[in-house]
């Protein structure tokens, strides 16, 4: 099977072209400074990934809300305060024609001990499971604190758009704010926001309707969703088909599957067996035109190119892999990379790897961005003490409080 199908460009129905099939999907970059502001390590970081081939680069998550914030080193647009900072971003990201979009979101109650003492969501339901000592019991949203939150997401677009950026993408996956008001176990409101899928998914309408009207219908806009939240009684696979649905008759230009949250952690497993969601997204296909993209599980060339050219997805992403391999579509296209081996790191006791595996991990891969911001080469390895050492240094005691992936 030729790969050349990645390689061909996808054009979105509002004429916008991204020019092949391959994207990077949001990481936890943590380059934001302490007045949450994109720095010069980004605007590094995005152009050595455009300039390396990647059709669509969406960013780590963005913030709404400044008070609401997923981790220590989190971008926030409020406003355009810094709208310089984020040009320069943006220009970075559209080199060698490139896409790249802005993923905003809000946290809801997963914004971690270490960020927030008292966090929202849409019922004062707290985090179970292993993660849950990491973050505070929020409390409930009133619903005029609702349309504040629509008006940001609406905001932070209008932003990005004068920023210079290809388009946004709004979070609605992972167990985040408005994922949380999607779970039938996060959202137990018997208001319009709560109760039936219908309102469930009410807040997640009017922010892509609030963005339009200030963004207007050539501006692409993003959808991130779970297939499931993966936990009994949660956001189900039928309940995301039928989102999925609504929002592409709504009329969002792009979507993006991936699964789980911080009580059932399916986005940060790895697996060499294929992509987690490619199967889902083909039930989410039927029926509509809006282009879907997955990520998650993708090894080779041979098994994105399977997918596109057996219309499973639009696109497919890698994300770990161009955190290691910053060029690897341009030495796709080139013949001369075929599948990438990820790095079980390890720091040789047991006990501590289950502990805090996870962590090691996302901080082996921001370590790695570093080096590429920095201008220096990727440095791999198995050895699990370096990641750990710079965890601590990057992010303090958080180090030991649950991260998303």
């Amino acid at each position: 099977m030729t790969q050349s199908v990645l390689f061909t460009p996808l054009t979105l129905k509002n004429g916008v072209t991204i020019k092949n099939r391959i994207y990077k999907p949001a990481m936890s970059e943590t380059m934001g400074d302490a007045q949450y502001r994109p720095t010069q390590e980004l605007v590094n970081l995005y152009g050595k990934w455009a300039e390396g081939g990647t059709g669509l680069l969406i960013t780590g998550n963005v913030m709404v809300d400044a008070n609401a914030r997923g981790e220590l080193g989190n971008v926030v647009i409020e406003d355009d305060r810094n709208l310089d900072r984020l040009k320069a971003w943006a220009a970075a990201g559209q080199k060698n024609g490139a896409q790249t979009w802005v993923q905003l979101n809000h946290p809801g109650r997963q914004a971690p001990k270490t960020v927030s003492k008292q966090p929202v969501a849409p019922s004062a339901v707290p985090l179970t499971g292993p993660n849950a000592f990491g973050f505070n019991p929020p409390r409930a949203l009133t619903k005029a604190e609702i349309k504040a939150i629509v008006n940001r997401f609406a905001v932070a677009a209008d932003v990005v758009q004068r920023a210079g950026f290809g388009g946004v993408e709004i979070h609605a996956a992972h167990g985040y704010l408005l994922n949380q008001f999607l779970s039938p176990l996060a959202n137990r409101r018997t208001d319009e926001y709560g109760g039936s899928l219908e309102n469930r998914m009410r807040i997640l309408k009017e922010i892509y309707q609030a963005m339009r009207a200030r963004v207007g219908a050539q501006f692409p806009i993003a959808l991130k969703i779970n297939s499931s939240d993966y936990v009994s009684g949660g956001f189900s696979e039928e309940d995301s088909i039928e989102v999925i649905h609504a929002m592409a008759d709504l009329g969002v230009d792009l979507i993006e599957i991936s699964g789980g949250n911080y009580e059932s952690p399916v986005m940060q497993a790895t697996t060499n067996k294929g992509a987690f969601f490619v199967d889902f997204a083909a039930k989410a296909k039927a029926g509509i035109e809006t282009p879907i993209m997955v990520t998650g599980g993708f090894s080779s060339i041979a098994g994105m190119t399977k997918a596109v050219a057996n219309h499973e997805a639009e696109m497919v992403g890698m994300a770990r892999a161009l955190a290691l391999v910053p060029d690897l579509p341009n030495q796709a296209q080139a013949g001369t990379f075929a599948a990438i081996q990820l790095d079980h790191l390890s720091t040789g006791f047991p006990r501590l790897d289950k502990k805090v595996g996870s962590l090691i991990g996302l901080s082996y891969y921001e370590l790695q961005m570093k080096r590429i911001a920095a201008g220096k080469p990727v440095k791999r390895t198995t050895n699990a003490w370096g990641p750990l050492w710079f965890a601590i240094r990057e992010q303090g005691l958080a180090t030991l409080k649950p991260r998303r992936g």
